[in-house]
């Protein structure tokens, strides 16, 4: 695997053990505009890797150093997340740069294929690590890589887990319902990971975090409502935790 090296001064040093690898779509109209981001001292913000739309990587900090790429965030309790992680940025110009005719702007093959085999090569020398995206770990601030990222092909090619459901949409709580049943699914959010507090109360957070649940597994219908497929993927999620 070809990287060309194209360093960045936006990283110190980590302490925490590495566990995660977050994916992340740039949200900029050009890969060139997103490196020099990444690599401007002001801009203090960066990523261990940025793969172009043509499959090529750029390795802007080692490893073994904390990229600034995760930002407010939080997963299985842990909310030093760029400690904890290594964080890929995948070139998309996403919600911000759309394509011409309105759409989001697709993940060529290539890059793709290249994601998979990064991820891959970054676990020979790390072990099994989770794979999660930064819409995952901040839910109220982030839908990136976004409901058109690829999730069921990387899953396909031994990366993630894509659970069976049911197709399902009969509503069982919305904005603002108090329930026991509301409790079990942030009890099912908080044990996959996700920042869920136990209220019993389909509050803001939660809505945004169910919305973060359906980008990423039922990208189709993104509307924060527990409905019976949602329920059924996070049930089948917890279990597989």
């Amino acid at each position: 695997m070809k990287i060309k090296s194209t360093p960045s001064p936006n990283f110190d040093e980590r302490t925490l053990p590495i566990s995660l690898i977050v994916l992340h779509y740039t949200g900029m109209e050009t890969g060139d505009a997103a490196l020099d981001r990444m690599c401007d001292p002001a801009a203090k913000v960066s990523a261990h890797y940025m793969v172009r739309e043509d499959g090529s990587i750029c390795q802007l900090v080692d490893e073994d150093k904390r990229a600034w790429h995760a930002g407010v965030s939080e997963w299985a309790g842990e909310t030093n997340i760029n400690s904890a992680s290594i964080g890929i940025e995948i070139v998309n110009g996403g919600h911000d740069w759309p394509a011409p005719d309105g759409s989001l702007p697709s993940y060529p093959d290539e890059q793709v294929m290249t994601v998979i085999g990064l991820c891959k090569d970054i676990m020979t020398r790390h072990g099994p690590l989770q794979l999660v995206g930064h819409s995952d770990i901040a839910p109220a601030r982030k839908i990136d890589p976004g409901e058109h990222f690829p999730w069921y092909g990387l899953a396909a090619a031994g990366l993630g887990h894509m659970p069976a459901s049911v197709n399902d949409r009969r509503i069982l709580f919305g904005p603002g319902s108090r329930d026991r049943g509301v409790a079990i699914v942030q009890r099912g959010l908080a044990h996959i990971g996700y920042s869920a507090r136990i209220t019993g109360v389909m509050d803001k957070d939660t809505k945004l975090i169910i919305e973060a649940v359906q980008r990423r597994y039922r990208p189709d219908q993104i509307d924060g409502i527990i409905d019976v497929m949602t329920m059924s993927l996070i049930k089948s999620l917890a279990e597989s935790s």
